[in-house]
């Protein structure tokens, strides 16, 4: 639990935040600018023993997946946070297109009924990963392990007719298979090399494979990239060796350092890759907002943090953007690139931190009375809508049990409700944003590829 609660008594315990990714799952506490832990989202089922991810269970029974669940959230819990359940709100970051409702239906099922957590919320984390920054416009590609997907959010709203998503991610990179192209050296006899090579290639495991991408591999230079596309004669960056288990050791050459990542900006049969996720996400935007989305390019998840992914990326929009249809449809003078207080691949964990530190969270979660009556989990694009509704029949009762009559003033203002989330939130998450600044690096950006925040 956070050192500070340890330190004083009374009040209510600091909210929960979870942010439940394909690969990898973060948690930690609210108002703390850095997850506690960051672990595989896998676990042992009870019956066979065997490590499974958890989001492949969603195609399972609602049985099976129940009890992954519960023993996955038990993990988080007693074994990584180390509090009790039942005293402390639920904030669950989630991506909006990744998210099933039969898995999140779950979730919530096992957090009410199993833990008895007095309140969940669900929050976009396309949206609140704008808490961090401070702005409430901004263009968020969430480049993850599965999926990379592109959502732009203008005055704190989802534009959702120009959602974008493709099936190339961090997983594509693993799907090469790079151990077939590496060479594993092991101190034995020559006779016995060749058939222990076979072996053993064929033995690594997907960790394993994680860790030399992120320790070993760089995404190349547009310029570069041409080049080899070209079989032009390229001088390669060195080779580096991997010590696997026991005495084997993988020698990695430069070529595989530098070409690996290349597949994350192939383009597929459809002729989309990751840059014309962007363009066709600005195209399909209004087009006031066309100018400013560009310029507040935000691009989070834990692929994105390649070295060189960033100055790539920025390459092949600007070349797309020469090329038609862009180029007879698109007139940007720049993309700019925000430069957040954090790690890419916990952006979003850190904007549900924010959110829950906030004084309206009560407001905006189930809790687990609403949840007993109903056992339903609004929508995130519904909680405002829900707001609306309660304080129309609020206002109708007060009405019907004979009270005073309200002036049409004040009966305009109990009822109006502002239909931009931006209203509620966003003023809390600036307020939230400046008092944090003291323990978060400053959300400035770079003069070359950042726009100016407002």
């Amino acid at each position: 639990m956070p050192l500070f609660e340890g330190l004083s008594y009374g009040g209510e315990k600091t909210a929960v935040i979870f942010d439940i990714g394909v690969a990898f799952t973060k948690c930690g506490f609210a108002a703390e600018n850095a997850p506690q832990f960051i672990i595989p989202t896998e676990v042992r089922k009870r019956k066979t023993g065997q490590l499974v991810n958890i989001h492949k269970c969603c195609s399972e029974t609602p049985q099976d997946l129940r009890s992954v669940l519960v023993d996955f959230v038990h993990r988080l819990y007693f074994r990584q946070l180390l509090v009790n359940p039942k005293e402390r709100r639920v904030v669950i970051v989630e991506s909006m297109l990744t998210t099933t409702t039969h898995f999140r239906n779950t979730l919530a099922d096992v957090l009410f009924k199993h833990y008895e957590v007095p309140s969940v919320v669900f929050a976009p984390g396309h949206l609140v990963c704008l808490f961090t920054l401070g702005v409430s416009t901004g263009l968020i590609m969430d480049v993850g392990y599965t999926e990379t997907t592109v959502m732009p959010v203008f005055e704190g709203t989802a534009i959702l007719k120009a959602w974008q998503a493709l099936p190339l991610a961090g997983k594509a990179i693993h799907d090469l298979r790079l151990w077939k192209v590496m060479k594993v050296e092991i101190n034995r006899s020559q006779a016995s090399w060749v058939s222990y090579w076979i072996h053993c290639t064929n033995s690594i495991d997907e960790s394993i494979l994680e860790d030399i991408k992120v320790r070993c591999c760089f995404v190349t230079s547009h310029e570069r990239a041409t080049m080899y596309n070209a079989n032009e004669p390229l001088e390669g960056p060195p080779a580096v060796r991997y010590p696997l288990k026991g005495d084997r050791v993988a020698t990695i050459s430069g070529k595989i350092r530098e070409r690996t990542c290349e597949v994350l900006f192939e383009e597929d049969c459809e002729g989309r890759s990751l840059a014309s996720l962007i363009l066709d996400a600005i195209l399909q935007s209004p087009i006031d907002m066309r100018r400013t989305l560009a310029e507040n390019l935000v691009i989070i998840g834990g692929t994105s943090m390649l070295p060189g992914f960033n100055h790539r990326l920025r390459s092949e929009l600007y070349a797309h953007l020469k090329q038609p249809p862009y180029s007879e449809k698109l007139s940007l003078p720049a993309f700019k690139f925000h430069k957040y207080p954090a790690k890419a691949n916990y952006v979003a964990w850190l904007g549900g931190s924010m959110l829950g530190a906030l004084e309206t969270l009560a407001s905006k979660s189930v809790t687990k009375e609403a949840y007993t009556l109903q056992p339903l989990i609004p929508d995130w694009c519904s909680l405002y809508v829900a707001e609306e509704k309660e304080k129309v029949v609020g206002a109708t009762k007060k009405l019907e049990a004979g009270s005073r009559p309200l002036s049409s003033k004040k009966l305009s203002s109990s009822l109006s409700v502002d239909s931009s989330p931006r209203s509620s939130v966003s003023s809390a998450a600036r307020a939230a944003a400046r008092s944090i600044a003291g323990i978060l690096s400053s959300a400035s950006v770079d003069s070359n590829s950042t726009p100016k925040s407002s």
